[in-house]
């Protein structure tokens, strides 16, 4: 039995042949032969053309991942070791011994995330054909990292989308330990990536941490959705006169005293929240409380284009409130990591907040995703996370 083929509706091949990765299913004509899910298909246009070979997801929307433009290339092990060899190589001067190792189909690997923390590996497999490639990728590591320890947390909703139950646990090596300690610009955090949001940190965020510390000396600072606190840890690093950290979750707040402990172990001017930031936000509004400088990272709002109306209702609200909180010349740093919120609509969304809350407001910076987490030209969707630093003046 051959080799099975996917053939492409005509005039739907332009993405692959621009180096798009996806196939949707509406742009395939037909499946010649069988292939189960995660199974390499050759792929083929509308006029026999041959475009390369993809991952087969048979319940997904996104049909199949391209995994190779080359018609010649064989999908197995020395692909896969060649494929993670360049992206490793591209992390080698990352200031910490955490980062993303393996960034999907930014790094040409759609739905592989691997990030690395001091000597553990956490794996998540986000489609079909990494599920079905996912020891030979394993074993690709472990040879070219040297890291003997790899958990996986594919606990993650998507994987139902491709048919995929959700994991969590040692793929090989030891089970973690409660906490992991890391460094980062010199800085230590721990870090738990049995349970920890994402795979236990927020590394998007490694250089743009650095670059609040210019503008938080001497200045009271509202870190909000503040997970582990780093962002707060990097704020009494550049002098922050106060610090007040919120998160909705007691657990992470635990974990953010202990990781401001075990660099500023003599700081005492901080207040800890554990509330709902929209609602605190309000509370301190009412109150009349003020700030210097506001740090806004909250989750995810609008994973996709189609909630993207919805999520910037929340992102105004949030915003608006942060703006009306700051003393005159305060500092607003804020994010969006939705990948349906593009910068352009969040810049937007920043100055219809601005205008309501009558403040006069000026970007001084604009941020991006740390470099450990690539943008391939052709996938543009893999820039999702965005901030600004703004001064109320």
């Amino acid at each position: 039995m051959g080799e099975p083929v996917l053939v492409l509706k005509k005039e739907r091949e332009k993405p692959i042949l621009q180096g798009h990765p996806w196939i949707y299913s509406g742009a395939i004509e037909r499946l010649e032969g069988e292939a189960g899910s995660g199974e390499t298909v050759l792929v083929k246009d509308g006029w026999d053309h041959i475009l390369g070979r993809a991952a087969y997801s048979p319940t997904s929307k996104i049909r199949a991942r391209m995994w190779s433009w080359d018609e010649n290339e064989v999908i197995g092990d020395s692909f896969f070791r060649n494929k993670l060899r360049i992206a490793i190589s591209l992390r080698d001067t990352i200031p910490s011994n955490a980062y993303r190792l393996i960034n999907a189909e930014s790094d040409h690997l759609p739905g592989l995330v691997v990030d690395r923390y001091a000597d553990f590996l956490v794996l998540q497999s986000l489609t079909a054909g990494v599920e079905y490639w996912k020891k030979t990728i394993v074993d690709c590591l472990a040879e070219l990292t040297g890291v003997g320890n790899v958990y996986e947390r594919s606990d993650v909703e998507v994987r139902a989308l491709e048919g995929l139950p959700e994991r969590c646990g040692v793929l090989v090596g030891k089970e973690p330990p409660a906490t992991i300690e890391i460094e980062e610009n010199g800085l230590r955090f721990l870090v738990d990536i049995r349970s920890g949001q994402k795979t236990g940190f927020y590394l998007d965020q490694r250089e743009n941490r650095a670059k609040i510390i210019p503008y938080v000396n001497d200045k009271s600072v509202l870190n909000c959705f503040c997970f582990s606190g780093a962002f707060g840890v990097y704020a009494i690093q550049g002098g922050a006169s106060t610090l007040t950290s919120v998160d909705s979750s007691a657990e992470a707040i635990e974990l953010a005293k202990k990781n401001t402990a075990l660099n500023f172990p003599d700081f005492r001017k901080q207040e800890w929240v554990v509330a709902d930031v929209f609602a605190y936000l309000r509370q301190l509004r009412d109150q009349q409380r003020t700030f210097d400088c506001i740090i806004l990272d909250p989750p995810k709002f609008a994973p996709t284009r189609k909630l993207a109306e919805q999520a910037a209702r929340g992102y105004k609200d949030i915003n608006l409130l942060a703006l009306k909180l700051l003393n005159p010349g305060g500092v607003l740093i804020t994010f969006s990591c939705s990948g349906g919120i593009s910068a352009e609509f969040f810049q937007a969304i920043l100055s219809g907040a601005a205008s309501d809350a009558k403040r006069t407001v000026i970007v001084q910076e604009r941020l991006f995703q740390s470099r450990d987490h690539t943008v391939s030209l052709h996938f543009p969707e893999g820039e999702y996370l965005k901030g600004f630093i703004c001064r109320v003046i």
